[in-house]
């Protein structure tokens, strides 16, 4: 006997989900993704999310909509018939009725230690305010914002060299694992339900591209966080001086490297140390505007940064 699922999500870090769940042998009734986005150099190409692509590829059913409050939504909802919702960053609020709609209820995959780090980022909150470990949870979904109780946790550590991509990578993996060990649990009766703790509630709110800008007067620490938790994307960024302009680039890596002292933003060796307010960084890799992601000792053959420049 399977389970009969409906499964939502819509990016990347969803699909192992979806296929790993389908890999062991439950029916997947249908698959709920966000629509297809415009795309492309002038944004005329729809182009499918990586969950509706896979579920496709899967011979599963697909529906986008833009909204799951309209009662003839609902009502195809029930239709399914399902015995559970997976829900894996799926986008979409869902009201009561799609909660209640399935037998065992919707269960969702969420990427942090619950209560820490509810909402939108919680990847990246994770790695810039240096926590040392992480995980993911699968907890059965209420109204509330991620405060339904838990059923199974996977813990992963976090250190200096962990970007966002990586860490991304990391639980999309455990929680495929974790999400076909907690469906097959609820199949067999034998998956218990632990109400979350209600000190320690942490909100990972959305990044705001604006505070994407690399602020040398932090602490070294502190920039190397900021610029690993929004590695690869929006990516933290500062300007250099090239050819008498100033050119956008990317920071994806770094490192901590001394106590060396000096003026915030500050280029104080050849190989791209620079300092901040207290102790300095290395930029390790980096992307120019309009260019690809390179190492820095490639970076600057094209694009030579003097000692004792400032970056602003």
């Amino acid at each position: 006997m399977t389970l009969r699922i409906v499964f939502m999500g819509t990016p990347d870090f969803s699909v192992g989900t979806l296929k790993a769940l389908h890999g062991a042998g439950h029916q997947i009734v249908a698959c709920y993704s966000q629509p297809p986005r415009p795309a492309g150099r002038r944004g005329l190409d729809l182009v499918p999310s990586p969950v509706q692509t896979a579920a496709e590829e899967l011979g599963i059913p697909v529906l986008t909509p833009t909204s799951l409050k309209t009662t003839e939504e609902q009502e195809r909802f029930r239709q399914h018939q399902a015995d559970v919702a997976v829900v894996v960053a799926y986008g979409l609020l869902l009201p009561k009725p799609i909660l209640d709609a399935p037998k065992h209820g919707c269960f969702n995959g969420h990427a942090s230690l619950l209560p820490r780090w509810r909402g939108a980022a919680p990847i990246q909150r994770a790695i810039m305010v240096g926590d040392d470990e992480t995980g993911i949870m699968v907890m059965k979904m209420e109204e509330g914002l991620d405060t339904g109780p838990i059923a199974m946790t996977t813990k992963l550590p976090i250190d200096s060299g962990t970007t966002a991509a990586l860490l991304h990578d990391q639980l999309a993996d455990a929680g495929a694992h974790l999400m076909v060990r907690a469906m097959q649990a609820l199949e067999d009766g034998a998956l218990t339900l632990t109400p979350q703790s209600e000190e320690g509630v942490v909100y990972a709110k959305k990044i705001d591209k604006a505070e994407a800008r690399i602020n040398w007067s932090r602490p070294a620490e502190e920039v190397h966080r900021h610029i690993m938790g929004l590695s690869p994307f929006p990516g933290a960024w500062c300007e250099m001086q090239h050819s008498g302009k100033a050119t956008r680039v990317k920071v994806l890596e770094s490192e901590v490297v001394s106590a060396a002292s000096g003026t915030p933003g500050t280029v104080i060796s050849d190989n791209l140390e620079i300092a901040c307010a207290t102790g300095s960084i290395r930029l390790l890799r980096v992307q120019k505007a309009g260019s690809k992601p390179a190492q820095a000792q490639e970076f600057l053959r094209g694009n030579p940064v003097e000692v004792e420049a400032i970056i602003p």
